[in-house]
């Protein structure tokens, strides 16, 4: 990966990771998230703090994001209102937002040791399996999301969703109390009647 600050890719890596490390607070804490960042786009499995630690480094070195990311005090609706600002305008040059897209991804895991891992329905293995499952809002957990971008004002767009969130009619009807349009896949087995 280029990091030199150019204008390629790299350059433009490394002025978003800048904007980041704005609202993290502490100076010592941007270099942890630059290497936080680099790691998780650099090949390899595990993504775990020892291997996304640069390999050339000193071993102690998976310290800093370690420390970083489990005890240092920064704001993650800070950061992620800075990705928002940078991000949506780089959407939006292209188009106005149209949809905002739930989906959920499963993440296999070996081990118990991670948040939320246990034996649950797992989309890349396509059956149970142990995994950790995140649920994201794009624009694409699943209401509460919807809630908070509609509140944070985002762009407005129909709401997309597969049918692990299409057969639930609670969400449907919060989609629906916000004003908001969806398209939503639903089992085939779900019963429907006109309105």
């Amino acid at each position: 990966m280029d990091r030199t600050g150019g204008s390629g890719a790299g350059g433009r890596f490394e002025r978003y990771v800048g904007e980041l490390a704005c609202v993290v607070g502490l100076a010592d804490r941007v270099g942890p998230l630059k290497d936080y960042y680099t790691g998780l786009l650099l090949p390899g499995e595990r993504k775990s703090a020892e291997p996304m630690a640069a390999p050339a480094r000193a071993s102690a070195q998976h310290q800093k994001p370690l420390h970083f990311l489990g005890v240092s005090e920064w704001s993650d609706a800070r950061v992620l209102a800075k990705v928002r600002e940078l991000v949506l305008p780089a959407i939006e040059r292209h188009g106005p937002v149209e949809a905002w897209i739930l989906d959920d991804t499963g993440f296999p895991k070996k081990g118990k040791h991670s948040v939320g891992v246990g034996r649950q329905y797992c989309g890349q293995r396509g059956n149970q399996d142990n995994c950790q499952v995140a649920v994201s809002l794009s624009l694409a957990i699943a209401l509460a999301q919807v809630r908070r971008a509609h509140a944070l004002g985002l762009p407005r767009g129909t709401v997309l969703m597969d049918a692990a969130y299409g057969c639930d009619a609670a969400l449907r009807a919060g989609i629906v109390e916000l004003g908001l349009d969806y398209a939503a896949a639903i089992p085939r087995d779900t019963l429907a009647w006109p309105a």
